[in-house]
């Protein structure tokens, strides 16, 4: 029996906040490719190594964690006013399945890198040394995002001393704007209101009742009080990640916020949905010890946040989670406004297993509804690797 060759793709592996994944430019996608469906889905599958029951991604270039299980298409903009369109793809690591109905914040930090040093940016908007604004449309949730990206002599500056937390090594700093950060077309608050009463069944939480913000700001988010779960909120990865009754138990809380939410119409359609939306508990500061053995004290931090991604406890913040965090805690009477202290705020910083990060937003009502104009924070990004992706010729 005669095998095909391998064929190779033009690619760029990027770090973007806290997140790496395979980054492509739609052009250089094979063919068949370049238009959603199978074939696409079918080389990213094969590119990350998944679906792998084994759950390591030995045979791909996926990291086998949600933070790592993820590819990125770019392409000069169809959208009038912006540099370039941004579509992300985020990878199953058990499953023959990409889920595209979100965005990676983390990633978002490489976007403009990439878009810059692959000319998807016009020269004239670049300038020698300074910052270039670059502005990219998400064509996941179909929104605004603004990078600031440090050049030097004409060329993108990845190196710096902006330190992240949850990343090893310090780099340049790139500011992010996510304007109008809603998610997609819908209500920030989808129910209409700040805060929910779930009703769930009692072998999920004693009594039935569980309080809960649903939010729709970079991305979907259910938002829980970590007390009303049994948490304290300076939980580590693995006090979660280790106990599979507490990952289905806030599995089945997800599936019942996503309803809830009017993401999906039955429960059983959230593990085709599995990068939105997010769910995450909160708490008041309290002091803890990040994964790295950094100290974090309770008088550094406004609030404590732990967040799920693609069914286990994020290690750090997802970019966009992130952005749902800053939105609420500007919004006076969300169960994050309130973990946080109350009141109105600008800007809050919190606490999450690497360490801390801090993020802004400006909320205001507007017609009966509350609006953010736009969410920032810092991170920053760094070329890994460049070159081709080698998948089998018959992937397609």
């Amino acid at each position: 029996m005669a095998f095909p060759p391998q064929i190779r793709v033009p690619a760029t592996y990027m770090r973007g906040g806290t997140s790496k994944g395979v980054f492509f430019s739609l052009t250089d996608l094979p063919e068949a490719a370049q238009q959603p469906g199978p074939a696409r889905d079918a080389l990213l599958l094969r590119v990350i190594g998944s679906p792998d029951p084994y759950g390591k991604h030995t045979d791909g270039m996926g990291g086998a964690t949600s933070s790592t299980s993820k590819t990125v298409i770019l392409a000069r903009s169809t959208q009038a006013n912006h540099d370039v369109d941004y579509l992300f793809g985020q990878v199953a690591i058990d499953k023959p399945f990409i889920d595209w109905s979100g965005n990676c914040g983390n990633l978002t930090a490489a976007v403009g890198a990439f878009a810059i040093s692959n000319g998807l940016v016009d020269p004239t908007r670049i300038p020698d040394n300074g910052i270039a604004t670059v502005r990219i449309w998400q064509a996941n949730i179909r929104k605004t995002i603004i990078a600031r990206v440090p050049i030097t002599a004409g060329q993108v500056q990845e190196t710096g001393d902006f330190e992240l937390d949850g990343v090893t090594f310090p780099a340049a700093e790139v500011e992010v704007s996510f304007l109008d950060p809603a998610d997609g077309d819908g209500a920030m608050f989808p129910t209409g209101n700040l805060v929910d009463t779930l009703e769930v069944p009692e072998s999920l939480v004693a009594g039935g009742k569980l309080e809960a913000t649903l939010i729709n700001a970079g991305i979907p988010t259910l938002f829980l009080n970590a007390e009303a779960l049994g948490y304290d909120g300076t939980e580590l990865q693995e006090a979660i990640n280790g106990d599979p009754a507490a990952l289905e138990r806030f599995e089945a809380l997800r599936a019942i916020g996503a309803m809830k939410m009017g993401l999906i119409r039955e429960v059983s359609e959230a593990a085709s949905r599995q990068h939105t939306p997010k769910i995450a508990f909160v708490a008041p500061p309290k002091s803890y010890t990040a994964s790295s053995g950094k100290g974090i004290g309770a008088d550094s931090i406004d609030l404590n946040v732990r967040a799920l991604s693609m069914g286990k406890l994020h290690h750090a913040m997802m970019g966009t989670a992130a952005v749902a965090i800053g939105t609420a805690a500007a919004i006076p009477g969300t169960l994050v406004n309130l973990a946080a202290g109350g009141g109105e705020r600008s800007f809050v910083r919190f606490g999450h297993p690497s360490g801390t990060l801090k993020v802004g937003a400006k909320a205001s009502r507007q017609q009966g509804q509350w609006r953010v104009d736009s969410a920032i924070m810092s991170r920053s990004a760094r070329v890994l690797m460049e070159g081709w992706v080698r998948v089998p010729g018959d992937t397609l």
